[in-house]
């Protein structure tokens, strides 16, 4: 009979700390693009909006085109000033989300390396107590001899 279990194996510790550091960043970069493309899509709709004043301003009598146009002039730089903050916003986000998630990189990568060395220490003192204990056991032996 076969001491082999035929269930999965379990993973690690530091197995477990990789995949959840995975996890983190790969969620922090999903959220940073759909701010992007938010964004990107709240720039087009002000965009088209815009160009259907202008379009709405062209179709007016030719008496009041100055006025008109200034006006539309006007919409357009608000539009864009609009769509300049908005887009501004959206990268300030970004990044700031992008800084979050390495912050929490740093500190699973920091703790993950605290633990990798107290493992380390603990090893190392059972390795010397075995070494201590077979040496101890040997001189007993040839003393009984």
């Amino acid at each position: 009979m076969s001491s082999n279990s035929t269930g999965p194996e379990e993973k690690g510790f530091f197995e477990k700390v990789k995949d959840t550091i995975e996890h983190l960043w790969d969620g922090t970069k999903e959220t940073a693009e759909e701010v992007k493309d938010k964004a990107a899509d709240t720039i087009s709709n002000i965009t088209h909006k815009s160009s259907a004043e202008k379009k709405t301003v062209a179709k007016k009598a030719t008496t009041a085109k100055k006025t008109v146009a200034a006006k539309a002039r006007a919409g357009t730089a608000k539009a864009k000033a609009v769509a300049t903050d908005a887009k501004a916003k959206a990268d300030d986000k970004a990044k700031a989300i992008k800084a979050k998630a390495a912050g929490e990189s740093a500190k699973a990568k920091k703790a993950a390396a605290e633990v990798k060395a107290k493992a380390a220490t603990k090893v190392k003192a059972i390795a010397a107590k075995a070494k201590s204990g077979g040496t101890t056991a040997k001189k007993k032996v040839s003393a009984a001899k």
